[in-house]
């Protein structure tokens, strides 16, 4: 039986405000011959992770190589906001005086001495914190806080004993490289320790840091707030290689390494020492940067805010070896995870502390100065 319908009338010169047929919802579920249904717009749901997942292995390759891009300029962004005080720091290494000068001015054989104030402050400092922070008996102490009895006391004397066995037995570099650590302060007035476990060596581990390996961005005033911040590592491609196939990084074909430009400070500690840096090996080395970013991966989950991730880069290549989740499973306000310690000489005005190279950089070189000139006179 037909079903006649009402048309709505139209007027003249009023077709814009009404329309010919009224509007109206219109959801289409489409079933194909065997009764199966057809969503005509399927909506696209986020892979399913484990938390402790690299999720480089499920983001599509253009979201990966738009990531890369974009925190490769944002470090490099970053390198140049501190170009300043890297400069300062490379100059100032000269005024060590370990490396003898030969100069011709103003007279072949001139006095290329340099005054050891610098030298001298750096050894004593380094001397006195080495003794106060690695004694003998361990660099870990433990206080009990509240009332205490035998057990306790008892249970506070295995802490302590567990944790220097660890740090001085265990840990074979945490005492050759806080000694390192504890020179290299005074002169940059920064330095980091990264305290993490080593899937390589199956262990925690606690490395030393240079600031210059070391790269913040530049609204950086303290580590755990901080946006973002890089750790610049140089890694062989066969140390490379066992990262991908224990599974820490994406296994992607490695092309050929690029030789890495030397920098600034490098090349003053090579000069100081007597070397140079060897090409043939260099074809080996990659460059790696391990970037401690707030991101929203909206293609994975979307919190409503950045969260905090690992991103790993091989610079050599722009491409993205892992994306990890820095913050605790069970953290509702993701905090991010500090994997590093900031050591400072001083304070300073910024991020970076001061150093001696900062505060009595020019003192020295004005007493060298003093110096050759009274040995120049005299010969």
């Amino acid at each position: 039986m037909a079903i006649e319908k009402e048309i709505p009338s139209v007027v003249l010169g009023e077709v814009d405000e009404v329309p010919l047929f009224p509007e109206a919802e219109i959801e289409l579920e489409v079933e194909d011959e065997d009764g199966v249904l057809i969503d005509l717009e399927p909506q696209i749901e986020s892979p399913q992770t484990n938390f402790e997942d690299n999720l480089a292995e499920v983001l599509p390759d253009d979201s990966l190589s738009k990531l890369a891009s974009e925190l490769i300029g944002y470090f490099e962004e970053d390198k140049e906001s501190r170009s300043e005080w890297y400069t300062a720091f490379a100059k100032g290494l000269d005024l060590l005086g370990i490396k003898q000068e030969e100069r011709t001015e103003p007279f072949e054989g001139a006095s290329g001495v340099n005054h050891p104030l610098l030298s001298e402050a750096v050894t004593q400092f380094q001397s006195q914190a080495y003794k106060e922070l690695l004694p003998p008996g361990g660099p870990v102490s433990t206080q009990v806080v509240g009332d205490d009895n035998s057990e306790v006391m008892q249970q506070s004397r295995r802490v302590k004993e567990f944790m220097n066995y660890q740090i001085t037995h265990v840990m074979e570099e945490y005492d050759p490289e806080m000694d390192q650590l504890l020179f290299y302060l005074p002169l940059s007035g920064s330095a980091f320790k990264k305290v993490y476990f080593d899937t390589m060596l199956d262990r925690t581990v606690s490395r030393f840091v240079k600031a210059e390996d070391f790269v913040v961005s530049y609204a950086t005033t303290d580590l755990s707030n901080s946006p973002r911040y890089t750790h610049v590592m140089t890694m062989t491609e066969n140390d490379l290689r066992k990262m991908q196939l224990n599974g820490m990084y994406l296994d992607m074909e490695l092309t050929g390494a690029s030789i890495p430009t030397e920098n600034q400070v490098q090349e003053k500690i090579d000069r100081i020492e007597g070397g140079k840096p060897n090409y043939a090996d260099n074809n080996d080395l990659y460059t790696v940067l391990e970037m401690h970013v707030d991101l929203k991966l909206l293609e994975i989950e979307d919190h409503g805010f950045a969260c905090p991730y690992i991103v790993t880069i091989c610079q050599d290549t722009n491409k993205i070896l892992s994306i990890r989740r820095n913050w605790q499973p069970s953290d509702p306000l993701y905090n991010k995870v500090d994997y590093f310690v900031q050591y400072k000489f001083l304070p300073g005005l910024g991020f970076y502390g001061f150093g001696l190279i900062h505060m009595i950089g020019g003192l020295t070189k004005s007493v060298t100065s003093i110096l050759r000139q009274l040995i120049d006179a005299g010969t």
